[in-house]
């Protein structure tokens, strides 16, 4: 199934969104993400995915008491990233109500860590990616590694790859289309694109997207929600079909 994964981006304890990944460049949709999750979980959504930005950035986790109350403030299972470099980090995630663990900078520096946090909980890779290069360290590096070569190095350790491609997110301008169909054809996992989205028909395309005999297994919608260029209601039924 295509799934609609609303997004939380999480800065200072608001709902924020950054435009290509520039911490300079944010805009700020509100100061109460639990009831933000709530809407989109009321809407239909049959997950959150929630970005812990500061923890992307800096290290620290100063939003994990605001990812706990999401976790326990709707019924359906919150897929969080951002900042996670650990075995502990993930562990305490898993202990906070997350349903799945998204680990991006982290992984690619660390071979081991994937394995051991799935054996732990659902894990997901976060390759976020500039063309086809990898970025680390909250979008601000360059890693050297493309995303195809990444999706050899994690194999089948990961439940899911989360693929945000960084030049159009936030701009409405439409997924990067070529980037999915590429990644189906690579990899037996699950991949969830990012980025770019901004009209239904956004959705319905990458619904219908299909390479090697796979599809998607979702999207991860962000500023086009807050900025009501359709309902959450409207993109849940976009991506269900």
């Amino acid at each position: 199934m295509f799934r609609l994964f609303p997004a939380i981006d999480l800065r200072g304890g608001r709902c924020v969104r950054l435009y290509q990944g520039d911490y300079a460049q944010e805009t700020v949709y509100g100061d109460d993400p639990v009831a933000q999750a709530r809407v989109w979980a009321d809407a239909g959504a049959s997950w959150i995915h929630v970005v812990d930005l500061d923890a992307a950035r800096s290290g620290e986790p100063v939003n994990r008491p605001v990812i706990a109350a999401i976790a326990a403030a709707v019924d359906v299972p919150v897929q969080t990233g951002g900042g996670v470099r650990s075995l502990a980090d993930a562990t305490e995630l898993f202990g906070l109500g997350v349903g799945r663990v998204v680990v991006g900078t982290a992984a690619m520096s660390d071979d081991e860590l994937v394995p051991a946090i799935a054996a732990q909980g659902r894990v997901a890779v976060g390759l976020d990616v500039r063309g086809r290069e990898v970025a680390v360290r909250g979008w601000t590096e360059g890693s050297g590694v493309s995303v195809l070569d990444a999706l050899a190095r994690f194999g089948t350790a990961p439940d899911a790859f989360v693929v945000t491609q960084i030049e159009v997110d936030g701009t409405h301008a439409g997924p990067d289309v070529g980037l999915y169909r590429e990644l189906l054809a690579a990899t037996p996992i699950e991949v969830i694109a990012s980025g770019g989205v901004g009209a239904l028909a956004h959705l319905t395309e990458l619904r219908a997207l299909e390479a090697a005999g796979r599809r998607l297994g979702g999207v991860i919608v962000g500023r086009a929600l807050y900025d009501g260029a359709f309902s959450a209601a409207e993109a849940v039924r976009a991506c269900e079909g």
